[in-house]
């Protein structure tokens, strides 16, 4: 989400208002007031009835390729357009796209599901300003229950270059089957009560973690996964980054990653698995769960503070699940990180205007609910089909969800990795540089200066 000056300096304000469009601004017309997207207007595109194909590129697992089952009806609804998938794993998907743009093979629709976000695509000039089709088609947000707030996100001075179709927070999941076995009481779901602290999550911890030699009798209390590696100090109220990152293109005159207070926050976090030995080692989570697994599905943590995409598949886990608020870490006004994915439409494209009634259907009302069931439990930005997302998963109070979400917005600030350019290459150095401290070879004072040193380094490159 690389923003100019304008757009990120509402960013903030803009997290924290969300909230109120989640919890009661349902304004707009429904699905019955206005066409959904690829019914009335399909006489808008192609109408000389040339038949044209637009191309969709996104990661290839199940939460993503839902979008081919919706195909067979959109193309009904567009005799005129058909639609093509195209994928890529999620470590090949920036590298990928950027073969397709430079071979003159773009995509038409894609969205920032790689390491690289909106900041990095638009920086690149590699978008295209949606103004002239939304004008002309007379689109309007909250014709399909988007909150204006999250428009705002993807528009950069007064253009639009993205139309928001999901939106992920942080959230703690917890097992309560090994709550109940430890008779620790479930932690909350109301982000305002105070009393469920960073401190009191390790203490919970504690009590769930057994570690012995053999690993079948191994589990731990929580993992504890904040955002990127980047973001993680601003959960303790500590900004690595120079405020003029959000103000000049998401570019930072400087950062502070070897400062003594940025190195205590990285301490507190590996001290959970180094020292307080609550939370596993990447080379445990591996040996259980498979190279790209999650060791939550296993049964053998506690807790599990993530993005909500790791709440999609909740319906199928072999044990009860509760769904809780990130507990308090030193921030008072951020606790969770927001992954706001958007639609975008690239420059390369040879049929925008298809390719924005290929968008408008992805985020009707309709489509937004069918697709919670479809992806395994996609968070919509639909306010309308949010209510449906809350009940989605089985054996969790719908209210719970609720809470948590909308919690979770209200204390929430977009990722870094959407809104700082060049976020790949960052990203990328952070884990190979971090290594180390994770397996015990090298301590976070040993490392951070080196990280300090690279991150200029990518910024000024």
């Amino acid at each position: 989400m690389k923003r100019m000056k304008k757009t990120f300096a509402l960013l903030l304000a803009t997290s924290m208002l969300v909230v109120l469009a989640l919890s009661g601004c349902s304004g707009g017309k429904s699905a019955g007031d206005v066409a959904p997207a690829g019914e009335s207007d399909t006489g808008k595109s192609g109408k000389s009835g040339e038949q044209v194909t637009i191309t969709h590129y996104t990661i290839d697992s199940e939460d993503r390729t839902f979008i081919e089952k919706l195909i067979p009806d959109f193309e009904a609804k567009h005799p005129n357009i058909k639609v093509k998938v195209e994928k890529a794993p999620y470590e090949q998907f920036d590298s990928k796209l950027q073969t397709l743009i430079a071979g003159g093979k773009s995509p038409d629709v894609t969205s920032h599901y790689g390491y690289g976000g909106f900041a990095e695509y638009y920086n690149k000039d590699m978008l295209l300003d949606m103004n002239d089709i939304i004008n002309e088609d007379g689109f309007k947000a909250s014709d399909y229950n988007i909150p204006d707030d999250l428009m705002k996100i993807y528009t950069v001075k007064d253009h639009v270059y993205g139309v928001p179709v999901n939106m992920y927070v942080t959230l703690m999941l917890y097992n309560k089957d090994m709550f109940d076995a430890a008779n620790v009481p479930y932690p909350p779901s109301d982000y305002e009560d105070k009393s469920w602290t960073f401190d009191k999550m390790v203490e919970d911890a504690k009590k769930m973690t057994h570690v012995s030699d053999d690993i079948a009798k191994t589990q731990y209390g929580v993992d504890f996964t904040w955002s990127e590696r980047d973001m993680r100090p601003l959960y303790f109220g500590v900004e690595p980054y120079s405020q003029d990152t959000w103000t000049n293109g998401g570019v930072p005159s400087e950062t502070r990653f070897d400062s003594p207070d940025v190195m205590a926050t990285y301490n507190k976090l590996f001290n959970l698995i180094l020292k307080d030995k609550v939370s596993p080692t990447t080379e445990w989570s591996k040996s259980v769960a498979g190279q790209n697994g999650d060791a939550f599905v296993t049964g053998k943590l506690g807790m599990t503070v993530s993005g909500s995409w790791s709440l999609a598949g909740s319906n199928d886990f072999p044990f009860k699940v509760g769904v809780a608020a990130v507990p308090a870490g030193g921030n008072d006004k951020v606790r969770s990180v927001l992954f706001v994915d958007p639609l975008l439409i690239l420059k390369g494209s040879k049929h925008p205007k298809e390719a924005f009634e290929w968008i408008k259907y992805l985020v009707s009302d309709e489509v937004q609910e069918k697709s919670i069931d479809l992806s395994g439990g996609n968070p919509p930005v639909n306010t309308k089909a949010a209510e449906a997302y809350y009940k989605h998963f089985e054996g969790i109070n719908p209210d719970d969800v609720k809470k948590v979400y909308e919690g979770a917005v209200k204390y929430g600030f977009e990722s870094y990795n959407h809104l700082i350019t060049n976020y790949s290459q960052i990203n990328d150095m952070f884990i190979n540089e971090m290594q180390p401290i994770d397996t015990g070879h090298k301590t976070v004072e040993e490392v951070m200066p080196t990280i300090q040193k690279k991150v200029m380094e990518i910024i000024k490159r």
